[in-house]
């Protein structure tokens, strides 16, 4: 069946048992396929009927389908001619997200979430401004999306408009993890009061009609001994609001997903289409999970769903061991994840001190306030996220906790460039937007020892922000340095009166060491050495520079405005005459490919290093 889908419009004439035999072809190709490249396999497996049911039922890429977030949406893919995943988020593969080079039924690229309603009130409101009224603008938000605040304004917008658009909210509990807090109960009550599980298992129930639904035509539509005669008008949360309400909707009964999203498409204004469905759906090793291990994988057995080969000990792991520790030592260390409790490595944490972590949602904005907060109230917060999930606040960090002096600690997971998932989540602005946050220190260990002592060192500062940021993957052995200046540690010496200084900044440290090796090779006088604390600069930089006429700096991060650029400007202003070289991630957005593959492709192997080098001195 799968190999007869071109288009969306090749699923308008299927059958009902074509139809399920689609759905199953899917399934089986999704556990095949990404077990084989790693990818986001459980949010997949449970979109199957939803997605299927939305390309019948709207007329993409006539309609607009905006996917909240893009990792749901290896479905679309396959229904829009887009059948190979074998090369899945591999440099000559397709994306692992929406990517609008593919195809035209992609619209938005960015991977981050809560993002999707408000894509869709532009593209809609557009529509509306052109005369293009029969054009539907469909968002699929997931109920753990819900929680960021950025969902929330861009619904307080929608419910003031008039414009066609149909939110698909896709509950299944959980983001990376179950959904929290105050949303996660409501939609909790709504999936368990006995009306709904009746009208969600055959449709007895009578349905309401009254407030502005009244005019609202009902349809039947048979399933089966099933009928579903209607949809529920206005459960309260939503109600109050302003947006109309349709459902809650069997997400894997694709006759109800159907009829939904045909009431909703016809309403011809704001709709919420509230769709329950299960998370790794038909798969049983994701069913049975109760971790969330299958929301991203690597390779795996498809058969049992256990690692190819075993993850080896990485830097979040060091960082989860170390806070365990700290905790134990000192009761004022408070952690938060936005949603993110076990990708950061603060689940052993939870374990034993549940009191002491606190799971905001999909709200890093409202982390960093609420951090700023709690260093306030006399605790020392931490905050653990991906370096690129920072991005999206940091204004707070910058007039919420740098202003007010607080000391919080910003553990940046996934720093540098982290290559398959793409451009948005390369975590490779951080260092170049936070070295201009008054008071802010920060540091780029270059393995486990270094990183549990920056770690210490940070909660000891209780004035500023402290960020300690370090990379995705499994971190190698210590790299010992051979003497030390003051905040700077030399890593090898070729030569007594080296002519080139090569500085590795975190993850970058073990590179300058093989350059320096490459280069000394070819006879010329080398150093390579590092520092944990990178930013402000270290007091030891100009005793290491010495008399040394070249100084290259290697970093993860945006060479423009980077560590290597401010460090330069230092020595400058203090006399040091020494030529500079900066070697780091271009100012430009980076597509999926293995972090290899990148550091390869910006020239920030040990290799292209050293030729630059020889040619400069040449």
């Amino acid at each position: 069946m799968l190999e007869r889908i071109e288009s969306p419009q090749d699923l308008r004439g299927l059958t009902a048992e074509e139809l399920a035999e689609l759905a199953q072809e899917i399934r089986d190709y999704l556990v095949s396929s990404v077990s084989q490249t790693g990818g986001h396999l459980g949010p997949n497996l449970g979109v199957v009927e939803l997605t299927i049911g939305m390309h019948r039922v709207f007329d993409s890429p006539r309609d607009t389908i905006v996917f909240d977030t893009g990792h749901q949406s290896y479905v679309h893919k396959l229904l829009t001619g887009r059948r190979d995943l074998s090369a899945l988020r591999t440099r000559e593969g397709l994306a692992g997200y929406p990517q609008r080079s593919e195809s035209e039924h992609d619209v938005v690229e960015n991977s981050h979430a809560s993002t999707a309603l408000s894509w869709a009130a532009g593209i809609a409101r557009g529509r509306s401004l052109r005369g293009e009224t029969d054009r539907t603008t469909v968002a699929v938000i997931g109920d753990g999306a819900l929680t960021g605040g950025m969902a929330w304004e861009a619904l307080n917008s929608l419910a003031a408009a008039h414009d066609r658009v149909v939110i698909v909210v896709n509950d299944n509990g959980r983001s990376y993890a179950p959904t929290i807090g105050g949303l996660a109960r409501r939609l909790d009550g709504i999936r368990t009061d006995p009306r709904y599980e009746q009208f969600l298992g055959w449709g007895k129930r009578t349905f309401q009609n009254r407030g502005p639904w009244r005019n609202f035509t009902y349809r039947t539509v048979m399933h089966g001994k099933r009928a579903l005669k209607g949809l529920l008008a206005e459960p309260g949360m939503f109600d109050d609001l302003g947006l109309k309400y349709v459902g809650p909707v069997d997400g894997h009964d694709l006759a109800q997903v159907e009829a939904a999203m045909t009431h909703a498409r016809d309403y011809g204004a704001p709709v919420i289409v509230h769709v329950l469905t299960e998370k790794g759906r038909g798969y049983t090793p994701a069913e049975e999970d109760v971790a969330d291990r299958f929301h991203a994988v690597g390779k795996i057995h498809p058969e049992t769903g256990l690692p190819v080969q075993p993850s080896r000990f990485g830097w979040t792991k060091v960082f989860a061991e170390e806070i365990v520790e700290v905790a134990r030592e000192r009761d004022d260390v408070v952690a938060l994840t936005a949603a993110m409790l076990a990708p950061v490595g603060l689940q052993p944490l939870a374990n034993e001190f549940p009191d002491r972590v606190i799971d905001v949602g999909i709200a890093e904005q409202h982390a960093v306030t609420s951090a700023a907060g709690l260093a306030f109230a006399g605790y020392h917060p931490v905050f653990a996220v991906y370096a690129t999930f920072l991005n999206r606040a940091f204004d707070q960090v910058l007039l919420d906790v740098a202003l007010h002096r607080a000391g919080v600690t910003f553990m940046l997971d996934r720093a540098g460039i982290t290559g398959d998932d793409g451009a948005s989540h390369n975590g490779m602005w951080d260092m170049a937007l936070l070295r201009h946050v008054p008071g802010l220190r920060m540091a780029s260990p270059r393995d486990a020892t270094t990183m549990r002592r920056a770690f210490r060192e940070a909660l000891d500062v209780d004035d500023a922000p402290t960020v300690v940021r370090y990379p995705k993957g499994p971190v190698g052995d210590d790299l010992p340095s051979v003497r030390s200046a003051t905040d700077v540690e030399i890593l090898a010496e070729h030569g007594e009166s080296p002519r080139v200084v090569v500085f590795g900044l975190g993850s970058m440290a073990q590179t300058a060491v093989d350059a320096a090796d490459k280069i000394a090779a070819d006879g010329v006088d080398v150093l390579a050495a590092t520092a944990t604390w990178v930013h402000p600069v270290p007091e030891g930089l100009l005793e290491v520079l010495g008399d040394a006429e070249l100084v290259v700096t290697v970093e993860d991060g945006l060479t423009d405005a980077g560590i290597g650029e401010e460090w330069a400007s230092y020595a400058r202003l203090a006399g040091n005459d020494a030529q500079w070289i900066h070697r780091g991630v271009p100012r430009e957005f980076l597509h999926h490919a293995s972090r290899a593959q990148v550091i390869e492709l910006v020239g920030l192997d040990a290799s292209a290093i050293a030729v630059d080098v020889i040619a400069e001195l040449d």
